[in-house]
């Protein structure tokens, strides 16, 4: 008996993202340069609607109006390669470290290559943003999606950290300019 496997396609900036699931939890998002990875399964069934949370989540993100997901995904891989997926969630949106950074937060700081090998087994880009690793001399390095993509996302969160400093930068000058319109608009009290 074969297991079935749920996909859908979004368009994004990036190209084209493959979104899979096993019917309870997504447990791939690739690139259309992933397309050996995808192969295998015996039933594929393309589920729009059971997808459509991550899709949305998806949208937000390259809109610039989401930082960080909330899906349910489901992971494959020995426990250190879980362990490196997981220290990636830890990086947040628009910062980047390098492998050897990885390495010593996982508590490893000799395993650079290990880290490296287990973050291009990442079957959850964006997600889990192994996009945001690079390397020691700040090179961008090591992205199966290719480089070009790794540098697109890169810019991606670092324009919404701008214009999220540009609303934040907004809201403290009105904030301070109510406060001092009020001091001259309230009743005095001795």
């Amino acid at each position: 008996m074969s297991e079935t496997t749920y996909y859908s396609v979004l368009k994004s900036l990036i190209g084209d993202l493959v979104l899979i699931s096993n019917g309870e939890a997504l447990t791939g998002l690739l690139m259309s340069t992933h397309k050996d990875e995808i192969a295998g399964s015996q039933e594929w069934r393309r589920d729009d609607r059971l997808l459509s949370t991550v899709r949305d989540q998806l949208e937000e993100y390259f809109a610039g109006e989401r930082t960080d997901f909330d899906v349910p995904f489901a992971v494959k891989g020995t426990e250190f390669q879980k362990r490196a997926w997981m220290e990636l969630r830890r990086i947040p949106y628009g910062e980047t470290i390098s492998y050897s950074e990885q390495a010593r937060r996982m508590g490893k700081p000799a395993a650079v290559r290990a880290v490296g090998s287990a973050n291009g087994r990442n079957m959850i880009s964006i997600i889990i943003p192994c996009h945001r690793v690079i390397g020691a001399d700040g090179s961008l390095t090591g992205f199966g999606g290719g480089i070009e993509r790794k540098r697109a996302l890169l810019e991606l969160e670092a324009q919404g950290l701008k214009r999220a400093g540009d609303r934040m930068s907004r809201k403290s000058t009105t904030s301070a300019e109510i406060k001092r319109a009020a001091q001259y608009c309230s009743p005095s009290i001795p």
